[in-house]
């Protein structure tokens, strides 16, 4: 490839690899985390009703009504809000607005793949702390942090989970540099970290509306702070896109929100069935972690995570290995779909670990 024109910001980059989204044929898709269930009603009416001769105007480049939603499931002022265009885009403005260069930023070794990537994009110094053996986080190690502090919780793609004491150890011990805590994950039975943010004004919640509300295809995400914190990710946003959010998905966000009933219900079904599925995989042989999100992590002794991962598709279905670090490169990333896609999820398992 010829990288003549290319700035030399970039030239060594190593940009981030989404999950497979097939074209072929299709699969039981469990490799990229999306819900298995169809958004709430209450979207798909507040879309088609958003769908008109407005879409001619630009949208509300404070996404005031969302913001104000979000305000008050969370108990929190609207400027305590941030909406962007899915929490990759929220994280990588967060990333910018928080994080001073030559000022050391600390994350897992094993974590969401993205979180090198916009250090290396923005000229970040980094460390990378290596997770325990059994994947749990090294609490002591993220005390004192020069620059920065990144968390993943539920953590990407173990699952697992750090309680909300940990968490307040990390930021008692980080006062005086940005705190920030990614929870894509946490409707799925993690402790939240936003009643920390009346105490903490140095930390900033990442969540997105793509898992728990199944708005993937919609793009929402969002990051609630202290008002100053939030402004400052404003600053960034504001100098890079004005509108990060359409009329639709702003109708569609709202309406997601504000459906609490239909959430719930959909958020039980996929709790549950990760639990029935954890078992099933336990009982054929298979490791697999603890999870508070809505996928599981998941080994076998006998069976290669390469040769597992290429026999579930053959048999149709998808799901996500990572090759780096080494130590996981066994292990399966697998999102909870349908009670009826698990079941077959497990039926071939078996079949693959005879």
């Amino acid at each position: 490839m010829n990288k003549q024109f290319w700035s030399s910001r970039i030239q060594n980059l190593i940009p981030y690899t989404p999950g497979e989204q097939p074209k072929d044929q299709i699969f039981i898709k469990l490799n990229t985390n999306e819900n298995p269930y169809p958004p709430s009603p209450k979207v798909l009416e507040a879309i088609q009703s958003a769908a008109g001769d407005a879409l001619r105007l630009y949208p509300d480049p404070e996404a005031q009504n969302l913001r104000a939603a979000l305000g008050e499931y969370y108990g929190l002022k609207p400027e305590q809000v941030f909406c962007g265009n899915g929490s990759d885009e929220v994280l990588g403005l967060c990333f910018y607005a928080l994080f001073t260069p030559g000022r050391q930023v600390l994350f897992p070794d094993i974590t969401y793949s993205f979180y090198p990537v916009y250090t290396e994009l923005f000229g970040l110094d980094y460390r990378q702390i290596p997770l325990n053996e059994d994947f749990s986080l090294p609490v002591e190690q993220f005390l004192g942090a020069k620059g920065g502090v990144v968390i993943c919780n539920p953590n990407a793609p173990t699952g697992r989970t750090l309680p909300l004491s940990d968490i307040r150890r990390i930021l008692e011990a980080n006062r005086e540099v940005p705190v920030l805590v990614d929870e894509a994950y946490a409707e799925f039975g993690a402790q939240s970290a936003v009643p920390l943010l009346e105490e903490f004004p140095n930390l900033a919640v990442v969540r997105t509306m793509s898992k728990d509300r199944s708005l993937a295809g919609m793009r929402i995400g969002y990051a609630l702070g202290s008002a100053d914190l939030i402004a400052g990710i404003n600053c960034v946003k504001n100098s890079f896109n004005s509108y990060p959010l359409d009329r639709l998905a702003l109708a569609a966000g709202e309406a997601a929100i504000r459906d609490r009933a239909y959430f719930e219900e959909t958020r039980g079904k996929i709790m549950a069935t990760r639990e029935k599925t954890t078992k099933a995989l336990r009982e054929l042989g298979f490791t697999v972690h603890d999870s508070n999100a809505n996928f599981i992590f998941a080994r076998h002794p006998d069976k290669s995570g390469r040769d597992l991962q290429q026999g579930l598709r053959e048999q149709g279905i998808l799901v996500r290995r990572f090759d780096k670090p080494e130590r996981i490169q066994d292990y399966l990333r697998i999102s909870i779909g349908t009670a009826q896609d698990m079941e077959t999820l497990c039926r071939v398992c078996a079949e693959l670990v005879k």
